[in-house]
């Protein structure tokens, strides 16, 4: 079943052409069924490049999905232009007495500030509780995870001695789990953060369960006993060349960032990478959005 946009949304086009399933506000308005409701908080700097990458494994389901996008009031973002948000984002304000099934708070590039230092960190602080009554199950990826870990459980983040960059394999520890329901016993997929969180806090926390971990890269999946947060401090929505970009744009920056790890053909920056995390993250939206919110949202909030 499709995922439903607004016609005018730049990801749409994008998304047709790779053939999802995209359905328009009138069509939708004519099936008698009850779609879901998912809202999107996007943090990252280039918002339709995001808009993108989720949708297209959003919308590889089989349940019909009604999409919103949210914006930070408190934060003035500088590489997407005000007139897409304007048109296609959402103050918190409008949406705060509404209920959804579903939400998505993505990664940001604050990660080195302490949370306290983030000048959206109130209004983030907010949004997130207001998850816990407003929204069945929150899905939160690399910052936006930390940032949960940190407000709802204490968990705190600490800066790595080296960028944590690259393809890394992860192993999962819980087969049975809803979340990592027909993964292989190792995949892989992509990482980009500086920091991490703390291990053994997160390993002993009575809330929380470990699905998927790396030596390399640490902890990867991580879901609360309800349900009700789902944590990846990775990146499995990126396409292919997305860490690429980020190596180019690190070097244009003066940033002195090492080539991805476990990336390109051997090694080699001018091979095209292979995009080898593509079907683990089909099912981990799929099964995010199976069992963590399709099964467990009410048809008709209270």
């Amino acid at each position: 079943m499709p995922i439903n946009i607004p016609s005018e949304l730049p990801a749409k086009e994008i998304l047709e052409k790779e053939n999802i399933f995209v359905m328009t506000e009138t069509r939708a308005t004519k099936q008698d069924i009850r779609p879901l409701n998912i809202i999107i908080l996007n943090l990252m700097p280039e918002k339709e490049k995001t808009e993108a990458h989720l949708l297209r494994y959003l919308g590889n389901t089989p349940i019909q999905i009604n999409i919103s996008f949210l914006k930070l009031t408190t934060h003035e973002a500088k590489n997407t232009s005000k007139l897409h948000l304007d048109q296609f984002y959402e103050p918190f304000s409008k949406i705060k007495n509404k209920k959804f099934d579903g939400m998505i708070i993505t990664g940001a590039p604050v990660e080195k500030l302490e949370f306290e230092e983030v000048d959206y960190w109130e209004e983030m602080m907010e949004i997130m509780d207001w998850s816990t009554t407003n929204v069945t199950s929150t899905l939160h990826i690399c910052w936006g995870a930390q940032a949960a870990l940190h407000h709802h459980y204490q968990i705190n983040k600490y800066e790595l001695p080296n960028k944590c960059f690259g393809v890394f394999s992860h192993k999962v520890l819980h087969p049975n789990e809803f979340l990592v329901r027909g993964f292989d016993d190792h995949f892989l997929a992509p990482h980009s953060r500086y920091t991490d969180i703390d291990f053994n806090a997160l390993k002993q926390h009575s809330e929380l369960t470990v699905l998927a971990e790396s030596e390399k890269a640490g902890i990867l999946l991580i879901a609360s006993k309800d349900g009700k947060r789902i944590m990846s401090t990775g990146h499995f929505e990126y396409d292919s060349d997305t860490l690429g970009a980020e190596y180019v744009r690190d070097h244009e920056r003066g940033i002195p960032t090492k080539l991805p790890e476990n990336y390109y053909p051997k090694d080699d920056s001018s091979k095209i990478p292979l995009h080898r995390w593509k079907s683990h993250c089909s099912l981990l939206f799929s099964n995010w959005l199976n069992y963590y919110v399709y099964q467990q949202t009410p048809y008709e909030w209270k």
